[in-house]
């Protein structure tokens, strides 16, 4: 076991290594405090863009299904007839910059969740350290943009937002402590205008929605060509995950019939320069999409298997009566 994985475990209750590190939560906790409170003061300020934000985000640490959500708000706005664009950080680049992250684009260059946005999203996608930045480019080069989605950046508080959407896991607030004595990154709950959650409600006075993730019946190899998931059934696979908990990506693979005869666990957002294939190369390469945009120059053959979202339809409802108050989409 890993010491990552010891300690989303302590996380999960308030046992002796959480209470042992408490005492750092709470100087955590008092820096996040005094951080609202020079936003709240006019001390420090938050910039607002021109067109309405939705920011999705959480208040845990990693792998609360952040990325999908945003895919799937993106294609529920352009149904409704707004046109969105996209806006993140872009963790793990190379580059500085505030860049345009096209399907082209490498992971190296924008990151690895704007470049799989990119790809599947076929909406403008900006990266910027400043996600205000990243915002005004995007509008400036795609002027019939009438609404932004933020992926990730709940706490960054330099930017206004118009609605936050947080997103749970199965494990929820965990042991309710902050980092690092538990996975809050700022206490919960905390107001928001809707919350999503994959286990049981958080808690919080924010409309509460039922999320669930599962895998798609399909691959897809650096081409394009899918093929279904049935077909690798019995074969020879690798499975890899480089994600923040890796282990939800092997037991969906189960859940689908497949049987990896090896895993192997990476860290978030690995880069895979060094990384080395398997010795047995009749293992076929199976990964999530995150992981693909990264492994695919190097491995074409690699097969993604896109993590699916289903949303309870009431959060839409609510979304849009949301939206319609700030706004009204151009059709």
């Amino acid at each position: 076991m890993t010491a990552a994985t010891r300690l989303r475990r302590a996380w999960q209750q308030r046992g002796l290594l959480a209470m042992a590190l408490w005492p750092l939560s709470l100087l955590y906790g008092a820096l996040n405090a005094l951080r609202r409170a020079l936003y709240q003061w006019g001390l420090l300020r938050s910039e607002r863009l021109p067109v309405p934000l939705i920011v999705v985000g959480n208040v845990i640490v990693g792998g609360a299904g952040k990325t999908p959500v945003t895919l799937a708000l993106v294609q529920h706005l352009r149904a409704a007839g707004w046109r969105p664009g996209v806006i993140s950080r872009g963790y793990g680049r190379t580059t500085t910059d505030c860049r345009e992250a096209r399907p082209t684009a490498s992971a190296a260059e924008v990151g690895d969740e704007p470049a799989l946005i990119a790809r599947a999203a076929g909406v403008p996608v900006f990266v910027a350290r400043r996600r205000a930045d990243a915002g005004r480019a995007l509008l400036a080069a795609h002027p019939s943009c009438d609404i932004l989605v933020c992926d990730d950046g709940l706490q960054h508080l330099a930017l206004a937002r118009d609605l936050e959407v947080c997103v749970f896991n199965d494990e929820g607030s965990g042991n309710g402590w902050l980092l690092p004595a538990g996975p809050l990154r700022e206490p919960w709950p905390r107001a928001v205008d809707l919350v999503l959650h994959a286990g049981a409600a958080p808690g919080g006075p924010a409309p509460q929605f039922a999320l669930s993730r599962t895998l798609a019946p399909y691959a897809v190899d650096a081409s394009g060509r899918l093929l279904p998931l049935a077909q690798l059934r019995g074969q020879g696979l690798h499975a890899l995950a480089a994600i923040a908990r890796p282990q939800d990506f092997f037991a969906m693979l189960r859940a689908q019939g497949l049987a990896p005869a090896t895993e192997e666990a990476l860290p978030d957002h690995y880069d895979f320069s060094s990384w080395q294939r398997p010795m047995d190369k009749r293992l076929r390469l199976v990964c999530t999409e995150k992981d693909a945009v990264k492994l695919w120059p190097a491995h074409p053959d690699a097969l993604a298997v896109p993590l699916e979202v289903q949303i309870a339809p009431a959060f839409f409802d609510v979304l849009d009566a949301r939206l319609a108050s700030l706004s009204s989409p151009r059709h």
